[in-house]
């Protein structure tokens, strides 16, 4: 007995089938530079286990009755200062990288974008590539180095999409590259092009890097030792005897010890010791965002400034420009071999 196309039930939709799609997921964002976006956001983002490890019934009220209705308007001002008119400068950019991999992969793939924390989310995005046609999805955290609380995160979101879809695509994920010697070229080749271009010579390179909280490595996360290989390549890749490379991490929150040395305390101390031109980079960031933006560039500068220190610059992130999308492209074509 043969099948035949008749014997499809008369009510069967139709399905679209056999396409590739790439899903790149940054952290998040508010939809707005308002207090009451900013305390949706971070009431999702500070809920999150992996972000924050203190159990529940002891964090959970602190979050609601303390962090919520205080710290939204005090975010919302940091947002207002480098707010764009396409939006967050982390969701416009997201965006533009994923149209600009786009146009490079052509047909051969669908590109689409998304933000573990807000919008446009993670399940909502995976449902739109697999109503595509898109039986086969890479995803691709846009995280140089692994951390519990970015990469896994977003893996984390993407399983729970999974787990609610009776028809579930293939799912491949990106791994963190943090050392591959295409990351390196081209951070070296843009942060060189960057420091050639400026109207001084710097005498420090700050390297700041998100900060974690010191138990993250005492439990194991590889995070803290991935952002020190990536510094100590990129160093030696940029090679510039004249130029003190120094690693740093940014954005403390709360009480516990976090990965030193810290951003903020060294820009102070590097003033106070005598250094009057710093330049800082952000390695461990795809993407331009309030911590670079308003937390370097305008917070950094006037710390590094107020301590004594004469001339300042925050390097740009990869972002969309030429030379991080060709390593994007490589990494996301690595990625796809066998299924374009």
């Amino acid at each position: 007995m043969t099948w035949q196309p008749q014997d499809l039930p008369a009510q069967h939709p139709p399905v679209a089938t056999g396409k590739v799609g790439v899903l790149l997921v940054n952290l998040g964002t508010p939809d707005a530079p308002t207090p009451a976006a900013v305390k949706r956001y971070l009431a999702e983002f500070l809920s999150d286990r992996r972000v924050v490890e203190i159990p529940p019934l002891v964090w959970q009220p602190i979050l609601r009755g303390v962090i919520l209705n205080t710290r939204p308007k005090k975010s919302a001002h940091a947002y207002q200062q480098v707010w764009t008119a396409e939006g967050s400068p982390l969701a416009a950019i997201t965006r533009r990288q994923a149209n600009a991999l786009q146009a490079r992969l052509s047909d051969a793939v669908m590109v689409d974008w998304a933000m573990r924390y807000g919008n446009p989310a993670i399940p909502d995005r995976l449902a739109a590539l697999m109503a595509a046609g898109c039986e086969r999805i890479v995803l691709a955290p846009m995280y140089p180095q692994y951390c519990g609380a970015t990469t896994a995160t977003v893996v984390d979101k993407a399983a729970a999409a999974l787990a609610a879809m009776r028809w579930q695509p293939a799912l491949r994920t990106m791994p963190a590259y943090h050392d591959d010697p295409l990351h390196i070229a081209a951070l070296a080749q843009d942060i060189g092009a960057q420091l050639d271009a400026l109207d001084f010579a710097p005498e420090v390179l700050l390297l700041s890097f998100h900060g974690m909280p010191q138990r993250t490595l005492e439990l194991g996360d590889p995070y803290h030792c991935q952002c020190r290989k990536t510094a100590r390549l990129l160093t030696a890749a940029l090679d510039r005897p004249a130029l003190r490379v120094v690693p740093t991490f940014q954005s403390r929150f709360g009480r516990a010890k976090w990965l030193e040395p810290a951003t903020d305390a060294t820009l102070a101390a590097e003033a106070a010791a005598g250094t009057r031109r710093l330049a800082v980079a952000a390695p461990g960031f795809a993407a331009d965002c309030l911590e670079t933006l308003e937390e370097l560039a305008i917070r950094g500068r006037e710390q590094f400034l107020g301590a004594g220190g004469e001339q300042f610059a925050a390097l740009a992130c990869l972002n969309d420009g030429d030379t991080g999308m060709a390593m994007l492209e490589a990494l996301v074509r690595r990625e796809l071999a066998g299924w374009v």
